[in-house]
């Protein structure tokens, strides 16, 4: 029996089939820091996996076409900042919106450091201070993987939420929309 299942792409798929797809994965939106040589840099990122408790590591993809690529590969550390509802402008800031690059994304916000020297958010929700433990090339991205030295952990409040090309807030209430 030769049934073909409604929607079904064949293996020859195009990337932005690929990209539409994705929109359908919600994601807490975080910014991924790192600094070296006296240069910050930072992006939005929705690719953050816990990979192990014991002992504590992470996992995030960064697109090695990224301007904060350079010093996230050479400085050996990065942090993941996971950012709550009110922090929209500051994703979008790390996101390249308004022509934001390097040094002037961190114009938003209270930056400071932990362990590693990486820039982290002060009043972020969640905040994952790691050194790279590994960094492999796969595509167009790199997976690093982060032992985690330090962690800061924010009070609770609405978490920012990235799906279908808009932000949403994720507390009690689960909203989505332009204007959070």
């Amino acid at each position: 029996m030769n049934q073909q299942v409604s929607g079904f792409r064949p293996a020859d798929i195009e990337a932005v089939a690929f990209k539409s797809v994705m929109r359908n994965v919600a994601g807490a939106v975080s910014i991924v820091t790192a600094s070296h040589g006296g240069a910050r840099a930072g992006l939005t990122a929705t690719s953050l996996t816990a990979l192990s408790a014991e002992p504590p590591a992470v996992i995030v993809c960064v697109n090695r076409t990224a301007s904060a690529w350079p010093t996230i590969e050479r400085a050996g550390h990065f942090a993941i900042n996971v950012l709550a509802a009110r922090h929209q402008s500051i994703a979008d800031r790390f996101a390249g919106r308004g022509g934001f690059k390097g040094d002037e994304r961190f114009g938003e916000g209270d930056w400071t450091q932990l362990v590693t020297g990486a820039p982290v958010l002060e009043g972020a929700l969640a905040i994952l201070d790691c050194e790279t433990e590994e960094a492999i090339e796969r595509h167009s991205h790199t997976i690093l993987i982060g032992r985690v030295k330090a962690i800061r952990e924010a009070e609770t409040e609405g978490a920012l939420l990235y799906w279908r090309g808009i932000y949403g807030k994720l507390d009690e209430t689960l909203q989505y929309g332009a204007g959070i």
